[in-house]
């Protein structure tokens, strides 16, 4: 499918969008898939180079990404979707529809994920990168291997109802103070000039 060529403000923004892409940060997220289907039956084998082209070919028809959710949660997309890789745009599409569906139940929020036309038309292939990486951390918490910074955990703190009074009574210094506070000298603009 191929769209109209942008111009104006809109190809601006779709090149400050491109221009976010790090092939880097692309190569380290393929490498990851690599390793989490290099048990995959029947074998996947891709290219792990970082380039637009590359990353988006690898990616694009949702194959790569219906595998990769089933290794790390089996049985996520029904086996019969996975035999062959699709041909059709649409059936395409579905895959990664599949996909971005048990990101989400996977935990990873929605802020990271992309839209499908981001894969499928190469829009914003820099936050198919972003998606990956979240779930890189998110399968790391989840016993998989992954990469990136650890995710975070909670903290949760219980306290009972005399440490909450107590607290009420301390003043903080993070309000301040206003002692002494006035208007005196205080002068905007141009005085305004009363004559008789």
């Amino acid at each position: 499918m191929h769209r109209a060529t942008k111009s104006g403000l809109g190809a601006e923004a779709h090149a400050k969008i491109v221009a976010k892409y790090d092939p880097n940060q692309a190569s380290e997220c393929l490498t990851w898939v690599q390793t989490i289907l290099a048990n995959n039956d029947p074998p996947i084998n891709f290219d792990t180079n970082g380039d637009r082209q590359n990353f988006n070919a690898v990616l694009e028809d949702g194959y790569v990404l219906a595998n990769l959710i089933n290794a790390l949660e089996p049985d996520s997309i029904p086996s019969g979707k996975l035999k062959t890789r699709p041909k059709m745009q649409f059936k395409k599409m579905e895959l990664i529809d599949l996909f971005l569906v048990k990101m989400k139940s996977y935990g990873v929020p929605d802020h990271e994920r992309f839209a499908t036309i981001d894969l499928t038309e190469s829009q914003d292939l820099n936050q198919v990168v972003i998606c990956l990486q979240a779930l890189a951390r998110k399968a790391r918490t989840k016993g998989h291997v992954g990469f990136g910074p650890k995710e975070s955990e909670a903290n949760i703190r219980n306290f009972t109802e005399d440490q909450l009074k107590a607290g009420q009574n301390v003043i903080s210094l993070q309000y301040g103070s206003n002692a002494g506070a006035s208007q005196a000298g205080m002068n905007f603009g141009k005085t305004r000039m009363i004559l008789d």
